[in-house]
Order: structure tokens, then sequence, then C-alpha cells
């Protein structure tokens, strides 16, 4: 009930940030959201043993979410300066692993953003199908893995997941995914929407396991407990950051 009650406050937030709000508020909530995220991700890093970066972390992920384009030059700026900060590491093995998590978790998370926000200039209406399958897949694979799930995805990461519950969140997002283009972005031909929202999906689903695995790596359930019946922020978001990338990407050479 928790998680509902969770799903039922954020979904109509966000869905009213990337349809209807100002661009400062989506701005504020990826900033916000963000940097929770990269502070959870930290946290994994630090139970695996790995230097947390903190602060410089923190505001590298904030440069890459606000520098101007092009953003390549200030990720490779960010990934000097992390490697400078990391030389005040009293043991000097931590300093190459500190510096390359640090840059991961900044790529991974903000400049999922960017992507979010480069495709919200394209279309309001194509980040919200890059969330919706995700959203949609990930309730399909509950419902169809509970029901028929009998083969193990992938066992060691996610002992929970089938390759039924894989196929279930594939055929869930691209149904969302298709009726909401239908009617929503009738001009986007039904090939592409499909071809879109399949990539978008499966890209969410390893997005999930790679979550999985680095949290069973640092033998941690969840990655925060700040999100009522959801763990953390980095949780409920780590499907997304797979899929707004790859359907920003499949956009930009497709259409």
């Amino acid at each position: 009930m928790t998680r509902i009650l969770t799903a039922l406050v954020l979904i109509p937030l966000v869905v009213w940030v990337v349809l209807a709000g100002p661009q400062w508020s989506l701005l504020a909530i990826m900033a916000l959201v963000g940097l929770i995220a990269f502070h959870e991700f930290d946290a994994i890093a630090g139970a695996q043993g790995i230097a947390k970066s903190g602060g410089a972390g923190m505001a590298a992920g904030l440069v890459v979410l606000f520098a101007p384009e092009p953003v390549w030059v200030a990720i490779v700026i960010l990934a000097v300066v992390l490697m400078v900060v990391e030389l005040r590491q009293a043991d000097l093995a931590k300093a190459m692993p500190g510096a390359a998590t640090a840059l991961l978790g900044v790529i991974y998370i903000f400049g999922a953003w960017r992507c979010a926000l480069a495709l919200r200039q394209i279309n309001p209406h194509w980040l919200m199908i890059a969330l919706l399958v995700s959203w949609a897949g990930d309730t399909a694979a509950l419902y169809v893995g509970r029901s028929i799930g009998r083969h193990k995805l992938a066992p060691r990461v996610s002992p929970s997941k089938t390759w039924e519950g894989f196929i279930g969140s594939v055929v869930g997002g691209v149904l969302a995914a298709g009726i909401y283009a239908h009617y929503l972005i009738p001009s986007a031909p039904l090939w592409l929407v499909l071809a879109v929202a399949a990539a978008g999906n499966i890209a969410g689903q390893l997005g999930d396991l790679c979550e999985s695995a680095f949290k069973r790596g640092a033998g941690v359930k969840d990655s925060g407990t700040t999100l009522p019946g959801h763990g953390g922020w980095l949780d409920r978001i780590d499907s997304s950051l797979f899929s707004i990338p790859v359907v920003y990407a499949l956009l930009r050479v497709l259409v």
C-alpha cells in the first residue's frame, strides 16, 4: 500500500513537470533527485570499499546538468578534476577506482538527465514515452512474473526476475507507448514508436539489473530508505537512467 501511495503522489507530479511545467521546475526536480541518487550511488561504492567522492562528485553532477553545450567538454574537464581530487587519498591504491567510480556515477545519473532535457526539446511526449516504457513495463513484469514466471533471468543478480517477466515487461511497455503515441504523437510512424519503445524498455530492464548487481556487490538490499515503499531514489529511477538515453539516441538516428 505504501508503494502505491508513493506512486500516486509522484507520478502526477512528474507528468505535470514533463508536459506542462516550466523549464526551471524540470531542472530543479532533476537536480534534487540527481543529487540524492548520486549520494546513494556513492554510498553503494563506499560499501564496496571504494573511496566516496562526496561533495566533489555532487558538484560535478550539477556541472554536467547545467553546463552549456557541448557538454562533453565539461565531462572531460571533470574527469581531470576528479582525478586531481583523488590525490588526497591516504591510500593511493584507492585514487584510480575512486575517480573512475565518481565519473561513472556523474555520467550515469546526470548524463541521463541531460538526455532527458534534450528529449523534452524534441517533444515532451517522447520524454514521457521514455519514462512510460519503464513504468508500464515494471508493472507488467511484476504480474506476469508472479503468474507464470518459471525461468530465471539473472539468478546471481536478481533471483526473483524471470524471462517470462522480461517478455511481459517488453510487451507492456510497447503497448503503453503505442497507445500513448496514437493519441498524443499521432504524426509519429507506428514502426518508430514500437521500435523505440521496445529498445527503451529493454534498456530500462538492463538498468535495473545493473543497479541490482551494484547493490548485491555492496551487500545492500536498497540504495536508500527515503522513498517509502520503493527504497531509495536510485532504486526508483534506475530503469529510466538507461531508457532515456536510448530513446533519445534512437530518435536522433532514426528521425
